[in-house]
């Protein structure tokens, strides 16, 4: 049991940092190679090295040793070549990023140094302006603004429209993603996520937003991006350290009230206060986990919720490698939480996040209400590259406990309800309002019955 539960925690975090690909340039001239080795030469062998790393990695490790239909030799003898034309470790970790594009999967990523949090971050490095969004009907609309922040005080509100970055427009992104092979779900995933990273920067620095308000009109807004809130994790092997929000509340209930639980994504610091949580709200009339735009994370931290919610046992799913497999296998713990559970996604939820609706919605054990979850669902694990980038690849694929594969598929809602403008503008979460109307309705039949 205990390494299984070693195994699980190797689990996927979905990329939160995506790259465009670039055409090759014309090749460098060949070079007389002599004794004392410049810098530039160096510099090529490290790039040289970080390419055959990564290609051989997959080669080697991959779950599927068909890779899905694509000729990975192949893919070798089209981007090998390409190596020595690039110009800078940007150049090379698009090129890299363009070769793991080929596999048409999730979890495949090269991540910058400068993207990379270090151990000994204090504080966190970077900043925003204090709003979540998501693309509605093709258009990035504001989900949430948090009080007090930027966005908060310069009058921005759910349901306005941002328009623009600085210089760059959304329309631009939404464009750039169109071209690609990328399904629908995962193009407004990636104009999402670019999006977001644009409107980050540095605490302290300066963003301009062009947005429309309520009445569709256009207005521009210089903002002060604030210091982002939350812990940082630490870090878990090459795992990266992550911000890490928690939050849990009650709302109005039928008999006493609702408990509500977020987090934005499964990090070792959430552990324990989603147990606490739970432990807190044993007397509630159900329970509501908000994983809308949870990118996932620790598998092991989805089977410890799981455990608490159980009392019946069961499975979350399994995960394949190559060789062998692992079962994600639920443990219930004493005095478990037997009241109604909810659960919300939407098409930014993935990774654990798909692992956790999946498995408890086929357990019949929680509602899943939302939109569709991004489909993006393989156990990864990160490498340093001698570049000092981050390269995650997937080991392993992961199936629902009926055997359904959710890479490309996604999590479908038992309910479905979309964002919309409309109810965001006028203040309202339809998707929670629609999750505590049905568990509403379970409460209401159980009491009906006694």
């Amino acid at each position: 049991m205990r390494s299984q539960a070693r195994l699980c925690l190797f689990a996927a975090l979905f990329a939160l940092i995506f790259t465009v690909g670039v055409s090759a340039q014309n090749p460098a001239p060949t070079q007389t190679v002599v004794a004392s080795a410049s810098a530039s030469e160096k510099t090529d062998d490290v790039r040289q090295q970080a390419f055959d790393i990564v290609w051989r990695t997959v080669k080697d490790k991959h779950f599927d040793p068909n890779f899905g239909g694509v000729n990975w030799d192949n893919v070798r003898e089209q981007y090998a070549p390409r190596v020595a034309e690039v110009k800078s470790d940007g150049e090379l970790y698009r090129l890299l990023q363009q070769m793991l594009g080929e596999l048409h999967q999730s979890h495949f990523n090269i991540v910058p140094p400068e993207a990379i949090i270090s151990d000994e971050t204090k504080e966190p490095p970077t900043g925003g302006i204090g709003v979540g969004v998501r693309m509605i009907a093709g258009a990035a609309v504001i989900t949430n603004v948090e009080p007090e922040s930027a966005a908060a005080q310069a009058g921005l509100r759910s349901g306005f429209v941002i328009k623009q970055i600085g210089e760059k427009t959304v329309a631009e992104f939404v464009a750039l993603y169109a071209k690609s092979e990328l399904t629908e779900a995962m193009q407004r995933l990636r104009v999402t996520r670019r999006v977001t990273n644009e409107i980050g920067g540095e605490p302290g620095s300066m963003v301009k937003i062009v947005y429309l308000d309520d009445k569709d009109q256009p207005r521009t807004a210089t903002l002060t991006r604030n210091r982002l809130k939350g812990e940082l994790s630490p870090r878990l092997g090459n795992f990266p350290p992550q911000y890490t929000e928690f939050e849990s509340k009650r709302l109005p209930g039928v008999r006493n009230y609702w408990g509500y639980i977020r987090f934005n994504i499964f990090t070792t610091p959430v552990t324990e206060k989603i147990r606490a949580a739970i432990r807190e709200f044993h007397d509630a009339d159900g329970l509501i986990f908000d994983l809308r735009g949870n990118p996932g994370g620790v598998a092991g931290i989805a089977l410890s919720i799981a455990n608490q919610l159980s009392d019946k046992g069961g499975m979350l799913g399994t995960m394949k490698m190559r060789t062998s497999e692992v079962k994600f296998t639920i443990f219930p713990q004493t005095n478990s939480y037997a009241g109604p559970v909810a659960i919300l996604i939407d098409g930014l939820s993935a990774s654990t996040s798909e692992v956790f609706s999946s498995g408890m919605q086929e357990l019949g054990r929680a509602v899943v209400v939302g939109e569709r979850s991004a489909g993006a669902c393989l156990p990864s694990y990160f490498q340093k590259l001698p570049t000092g980038a981050l390269f995650q690849f997937a080991i392993a694929d992961f199936k629902t406990p009926k055997g359904v594969l959710i890479e490309g598929r996604g999590v479908i809602p038992d309910i479905e309800s979309k964002w919309d403008r409309a109810s965001l503008l006028a203040g309202r979460d339809a998707q929670l309002e629609t999750a505590i109307g049905h568990m509403t309705q379970l409460r209401q039949r159980e009491r009906a019955v006694k």
